[in-house]
């Protein structure tokens, strides 16, 4: 509703802006605090941002993106824990979740404890960890019927309650009969990421690789380049003709400074936009 705000922790998914905007409530952003290679929750601004009496909803991104983190069950229960102290509701989007590296567990929000299942709606799909997009098919995961029966409204008003047909033959075959090969994409995938750092370190080590935890999304820090992240995506994109995504697409203050490499592809391809890539930006650097 008009006035309601909507608590994100950014730099993150730039669609929730959008979504959130567009229900005609205020994105609420709590930063994400960067702590050596990778991302930490900033608990005290986490919860003043809480105790706003115009924030009813917190939208949680697990695993995140594009910071890559993989929320700890610690984690995921102080979030709930402060959200429970200020009447905040959580939506956790985990769409990426069978997406994880090596010594990383994904836990599911609902899973952590009672509390949290009784104070969460979980959204996932198997579009993202199959790659089955195309077939537009999700999940809306909630234990309250009270609020169920207003998510099966509000998908109605909106119109986006039908499925595709093949869909649900999709997402049944994918969660009961592929558990091999998400394994065997997790396994390609952290080689791609290995890949990926390894080059850079060795190339362009003055611009840093953060840790990936979870999904094929990489966080790279490129403030050494002196560029902005909107002019060095456009500079890729015009002389390496090869595509990444602009960190302010994640948050203009928090992604500021930062590219996102999408790694899921074969590693012929990505070896291919490691060289364009390491050609363009390398004269940039000391």
């Amino acid at each position: 509703m008009n006035g309601e705000k909507v608590l994100v922790q950014t730099p993150v998914y730039n669609c929730f802006f959008s979504s959130i905007r567009n229900q005609g409530c205020e994105v609420l952003e709590s930063p994400l605090k960067r702590k050596d290679d990778s991302y930490t929750v900033d608990w005290q601004d986490f919860e003043e941002k809480c105790a706003d009496e115009k924030t009813v909803l917190f939208l949680l991104c697990n695993p995140h993106n594009p910071g890559g983190r993989v929320w700890t069950k610690a984690e995921l229960e102080r979030m709930n824990d402060i959200c429970l102290r200020h009447n905040v509701k959580v939506v956790s989007d985990e769409i990426h979740c069978e997406l994880t590296m090596p010594g990383h567990t994904f836990t599911p929000f609902a899973a952590v404890s009672e509390a949290c299942a009784d104070n969460c709606i979980t959204l996932n799909s198997p579009t993202k960890n199959f790659n089955i997009a195309g077939l537009q098919i999700a999940n809306i995961v909630c234990k309250n019927d009270t609020w169920r029966r207003r998510i099966d409204r509000a998908i109605n008003i909106f119109e986006v309650c039908d499925v595709n047909p093949f869909g649900p033959a999709a997402l049944e075959a994918a969660y009961n009969e592929s558990e091999d090969w998400i394994m065997q994409l997790n396994a390609y995938l952290y080689e791609n990421y290995k890949t990926l750092k390894s080059r850079f370190q060795s190339e362009l080590p003055q611009i840093e690789v953060l840790r990936l935890e979870g999904t094929y999304l990489v966080w790279a820090d490129i403030r050494a380049t002196g560029l902005t992240s909107d002019e060095l995506s456009e500079r890729l994109m015009k002389q390496g003709k090869v595509f990444v995504n602009s960190g302010t697409m994640y948050g203009k203050r928090d992604g500021e400074g930062y590219i996102r490499i999408n790694i899921a592809c074969p590693r012929a391809t990505l070896e291919e936009g490691l060289r364009r890539i390491v050609a363009t930006l390398k004269p940039l650097l000391p």
